[in-house]
This record gives structure tokens, C-alpha cells and sequence, in this order.
């Protein structure tokens, strides 16, 4: 139902907290979108080079590992038989943690920039934190992913001082929500759908026919519920949505569903309405939520904060030299070996900096 087109892997990526606090969506793209590749002159682990900063196969292989070993412990090894638009997983996962750690190297060369820097209590909860990590890892594990405690202490510095040069950027960004702006409504709805899903998970269409019968139903449950029936009897009698009540603003739904659900009253009901997903019958429950409004308030604010770093951010990297060391990225892969488990490093970091 709501508007988000966000891919599998990055959705886990944001489960394993690769992308912390106020850096999630940060730019509209990443270090390497218009890369420059060069396959000689770098270190022997380098992975790449971003102006004067550079990125190391270990530090690479903490993001990757600890990703990995998440996914694993929620689906199994098995996941990794899974493609996502003909791309294996494990690719699909590897390009977003490059671009993820580029976009970090990136911010910290704006807090260069900007001359922004850690001060010592923040350096102190980084080192409390590299020590909390590298203490949780076995023999095999350093020696797989070929850390030091060193690399650990300098990803943390790095995430804070990213974290940090957001803020810097952002701090005079307050603009005024108005309630109409971020007004948010309670619905209930009744939706009679109009595809399947294959052995694969993949939606499939309704035939014309299938779609009208589809109609018959949504229409009949109209005429019940304008004739006063239950609506909630209705829900379980017809509704083939998991969920019943959706509580959104403005922008998150289907459009279509959106604009017939804030042109409703209290308690009134819409006519039919078609969206991708079938046939909705939308009753309101309550116009306006002064709770929800006041908290969608703040997540407009911290968009609008995101839209215009990442306005900067874009501008930015395109003023950046980026040279990938292709041969040595290509060869990197997921650790498979039963004494590697860790995968708490990005939960480290946040019980230390919130």
C-alpha cells in the first residue's frame, strides 16, 4: 500500500544499521556513480580512492560480514540463491555497502572541508566503542576480515564525524510545518485486489474478466456498507488486505487512494477507487490526529533537512576525483566459515552514539 520503492537489500542494510541515525538518504546518489576506474597504483588493499581518502579490503570486509552473518541469521544461508532483477544478492548487497562506506569517506572530506572535528568526549565514546567491538570478536574473525582494533576505531571516527558534519550542515534548516501540511488522517478500508502472486512471489495480473468479477464484489460491498452495514463485518467478510486501518499523510499511499481518503469526511465513505493493487473502499475514521500531525511535523522537517545535505552532498562529490581498484573489488566476497558470526558492529556503534 504505501509509496516505497526501496529494493530488498537496502531495506536490510537499514535493519543491520549501516545506514545510522540522520545519514540514512543522505545524497541523492553515492561516490561512485560516475566512477573513474583504475586498476594500478593503489595499495596492495585498497579498495579505493576518493581524493585523499581511502578505503581498505578489511574495513570493506567489517561491513560485508557483519551484513552478511544478519541476513543469515534471519534466512539462512539459502538467501543467497536469491536474485533481484537478474543481480545475485550478495552483488546486489556488496555495491550498496560500497556505496554506503564511499559516501562516509566522502562526508568526513566535507568535515575536512567545513573543518569540523570530533572533540574528546566523542573521541573517548569512539574508543569505548572500538574496544566494546573488537573485544566481541574471536581469533578467526580478526584474522578473516584481517582487522585491527585500528580499523575498527577508524570506522567509528568516521560514522561520528560523518554524523557530525550533517548536523553542522543542517543546523540553520527549520522550516515552518503548517498542520495542513503535515495533517494526518485514520482510515479503515476494504480492498478487493486485482492480481495474484506466482510460485515466485511475482504479481500477476488479473485477466479482464477476473478484474470485473473483482468490481462486482467492491461494488457490492459498497451498496452494504452506504446501506449501514457494519463496516468492520465488511472488512472480514470481503477485505483482502492483511491490514484493515492505515494512520498517513500526505505523500505516503497510492495517489489515487490518498486524494479520495483526505476528501472524505468523518465517518464517510468513498466511492470505488482503483489503485495497483484493486479495488478500496475507504471509510474515515478521523480527519485530523493532533498527536500524529505534531510527529509527521518533525519527519517533514527531517526531510526537507536530508533534501537540501544531500542538495550539497551531490554538488559536492561531483567536484571529487574517484578511482576504484576494479580487479580487487571483483574478487571480494562473503566469508563463509562457521567460527565468523559476528554482526553487531553497527549496533555498537549506536548504543555508544545514540
Amino acid at each position: 500500500m504505501r509509496n516505497r520503492k526501496l529494493k530488498y537489500a537496502a531495506g536490510i542494510l537499514l535493519a543491520c544499521g549501516l545506514c545510522l541515525g540522520s545519514l540514512t538518504g543522505c545524497g541523492s546518489g553515492n561516490a561512485f556513480g560516475t566512477k573513474i576506474v583504475l586498476t594500478t597504483g593503489f595499495d596492495r588493499d585498497e579498495i579505493f580512492r576518493i581524493e585523499t581518502s581511502t578505503c581498505s579490503l578489511p574495513e570493506i570486509m567489517v561491513y560485508l560480514t557483519n551484513i552478511q552473518n544478519r541476513y543469515e541469521s534471519v534466512y539462512g544461508t539459502e538467501i543467497w540463491a536469491t536474485n533481484v532483477d537478474g543481480v545475485t544478492l550478495e552483488q546486489n548487497v556488496k555495491d550498496i555497502a560500497l556505496a554506503q562506506i564511499a559516501r562516509i569517506k566522502t562526508m568526513n572530506l566535507m568535515a575536512e572541508r567545513y573543518e569540523v572535528e570530533l572533540d574528546g568526549e566523542e573521541k573517548a565514546q569512539v574508543k569505548n566503542a572500538a574496544a566494546a567491538y573488537y573485544d566481541s570478536l574471536n581469533d578467526a574473525e580478526i584474522k578473516k576480515m584481517g582487522i585491527s582494533k585500528k580499523t575498527i576505531s577508524d570506522l567509528y571516527t568516521e560514522f561520528a564525524l560523518a554524523e557530525k558534519v550533517y548536523q553542522y550542515t543542517i543546523k540553520d534548516i527549520n522550516p515552518e510545518i503548517s498542520d495542513d501540511e503535515a495533517r494526518t488522517i485514520t482510515v479503515e478500508h476494504i480492498l478487493i485486489k486485482t492480481y495474484a502472486l506466482d510460485g515466485t512471489g511475482k504479481k500477476v495480473e488479473y485477466t479482464e474478466e477476473a478484474k470485473q468479477d473483482a468490481y462486482r464484489q467492491a461494488s457490492e460491498a459498497l451498496r452494504l456498507a452506504r446501506d449501514g452495514e457494519d463496516f468492520d463485518e465488511l472488512i472480514r467478510r470481503y477485505s483482502e488486505d492483511d491490514k484493515s486501518t492505515y494512520s498517513f499523510g500526505k505523500g505516503e499511499m497510492d495517489a489515487a487512494f490518498e486524494t479520495a481518503a483526505f476528501n472524505l469526511g468523518k465517518d464517510e465513505i468513498s466511492d470505488v477507487v482503483e489503485t495497483e493493487f484493486g479495488y478500496h473502499i475507504i471509510k474515515c475514521l478521523n480527519t485530523f490526529d493532533r498527536d500524529e500531525t505534531d510527529a509527521n511535523k518533525i519527519k517533514i522537517v527531517d526531510q526537507r533537512r536530508a533534501e537540501a545535505f544531500g542538495q550539497e552532498y551531490d554538488a559536492y562529490v561531483e567536484t571529487l576525483t574517484r578511482n576504484l581498484n576494479e580487479n580487487l573489488w571483483d574478487s571480494v566476497g562473503f566469508i563463509h566459515d562457521e567460527n565468523v558470526k559476528t554482526m553487531d558492529f553497527f549496533e555498537v556503534y549506536t548504543e555508544y552514539f545514540g
